[in-house]
């Protein structure tokens, strides 16, 4: 996996991440969170820019959950039932998604990045159920831009350790998404107050 990373990284650069973060956000199976902590890990190499790595993993997240947003609302559950198979979005993940969404609504935009099979659904489903562009771009680009940094920086931050990211993700993913919702929601409440202080 290290090798594939790697030649991506070298032969393309930034334009190469960005691709892959597009094709892996609409459903094609790459592995995204081991990506971008591989890219912190070159960051920390020197290899790249920390700025630009961050830079471009956000424009490669938002352009591809844009675009399921689009499909969702143009061609809506027909093209999801039909094409989502072939990208590997199967019907036991679409159904988990849909009462996730049905649940949460547009919070699952933010949070379903750091949720395995979930990212990948949710801006269909948000364009399915004609959520408005507004609403979902607060949600789903502030949650791809928080994906993209929590990832990037943690590789940068273990190094030579950035396998362990993989690990812990498996096997701590719902301690993790816990203190993603508890930063989110502390961070939205200072937004507020501090909203509410200067109006």
């Amino acid at each position: 996996m290290e090798s594939h990373f790697n030649y991506l990284l070298e032969h393309f650069g930034y334009v190469g991440l960005i691709l892959a973060l597009v094709l892996g956000i609409i459903g094609v199976p790459i592995p995204d969170e081991v990506l971008l902590t591989y890219v912190g890990y070159i960051v920390s190499q020197g290899k790249m820019s920390y700025l630009f790595s961050l830079i471009s993993a956000c424009s490669g997240a938002i352009a591809g959950i844009s675009i399921s947003y689009l499909l969702g609302n143009k061609l809506g559950t027909p093209f999801l039932e039909k094409f989502g198979p072939k990208i590997h979005l199967t019907e036991k993940r679409i159904d988990y998604t849909k009462r996730l969404f049905n649940k949460v609504g547009p919070f699952l935009l933010f949070i379903g990045y750091f949720i395995p099979g979930v990212r990948h659904i949710t801006a269909y489903l948000a364009g399915i159920n004609a959520l408005p562009y507004k609403k979902f771009a607060i949600y789903a680009y502030s949650g791809a831009i928080f994906w993209g940094f929590t990832f990037i920086t943690l590789g940068k931050k273990l190094g030579d350790h950035w396998m362990k990211v993989q690990y812990y993700m498996s096997y701590y993913s719902v301690y993790f998404i816990l203190f993603v919702i508890i930063t989110f929601i502390v961070g939205y409440l200072y937004w507020i107050k501090k909203d509410s202080k200067e109006t």
